[in-house]
Formats: C-alpha cells, sequence, structure tokens
C-alpha cells in the first residue's frame, strides 16, 4: 500500500473517531452504538484498502482527572495483553482548566462488529468499575510490516 492510501486511511479513521464521539454526546449518551461500528466497518472495508478481517492494531483510550486511576488500569490491562503505549496529560485551552489524563493501549487482534461492541462494553464497565472519568472508545490502523 502507497503511503497516501495509508495517510487516507489514517484520516478515514480519525474523522469517524471524531464523529463517533460528536454523534455519542449528541445523543447524551457516552455509548458507541454497534450501529456506529457498522458505518465504520463499512466505511474501512470500503475506503482504506485495509482487509479489516485480518488482525490490526487497536488502540484503546481512557480519560480520567489523575493519573494514578490510570496507571492501575494500564497494569490490569497490560497483564492481559495489552501494550501500553502512554499515560499523558491533555494539552489545555486555558491554564485554569481541569487536568485531563489519558491512557492510550493497543491491542494487535482481529475485531467484527460484534466482537469490538463486546469489547467496547467490557472497557465502558472496566472504567466504570475502576472509578475513570470515561473510556474513550477506539482507533485502528494496519500492522506494520517488518522488512
Amino acid at each position: 500500500m502507497d503511503w497516501r492510501k495509508s495517510c487516507f486511511a489514517k484520516l478515514v479513521c480519525i474523522i469517524l473517531a471524531f464523529t463517533l464521539s460528536a454523534e455519542a454526546l449528541a445523543k447524551d449518551t457516552s455509548l458507541i452504538a454497534r450501529e456506529q461500528l457498522q458505518e465504520m466497518f463499512d466505511s474501512m472495508s470500503s475506503n482504506s484498502g485495509w482487509d479489516v478481517s485480518k488482525p490490526m492494531v487497536w488502540g484503546y483510550f481512557f480519560t480520567n482527572a489523575t493519573r494514578p486511576p490510570l496507571e492501575s488500569a494500564a497494569k490490569l490491562l497490560a497483564s492481559q495483553g495489552y501494550r501500553v503505549v502512554d499515560i499523558r496529560i491533555d494539552d489545555k485551552d486555558s491554564p485554569s482548566d481541569a487536568d485531563s489524563w489519558w491512557l492510550h493501549v493497543e491491542k494487535i487482534e482481529v475485531h467484527t462488529v460484534d466482537t469490538l461492541d463486546g469489547r467496547n462494553r467490557e472497557f465502558y464497565g472496566l472504567a466504570e468499575s475502576l472509578g475513570l472519568d470515561s473510556y474513550d472508545g477506539m482507533d485502528v490502523g494496519p500492522v506494520e510490516q517488518k522488512h
């Protein structure tokens, strides 16, 4: 796949992630609906050139006002085979804005609409059980081929 197609595919996923977040906010719910996942899979299949039936790198994001609970979540998820990408503080628009921390984990796996819907529900429950502010959703990309 040439770099333009790869960049386009990543852009499609980023736009979809923002769209999913905006739609969830508009519906006054934090849950990503199965229908939204179906739209995402349909778009990836037709626009990215990715074979989504093959292993992909799935990234998952959690937020919290403080770092320590995210560190605990990171340890738990690492023990379940997820790679911890980072825990970082979000940029503030104003110094008076409250802190917002992000945990990013990823795992190479195959998903269908149904399995991703199940994973999202699992992570919403995990965030709630650990007292995190949110499970914020996912992103996806191709597995980098080593040459």
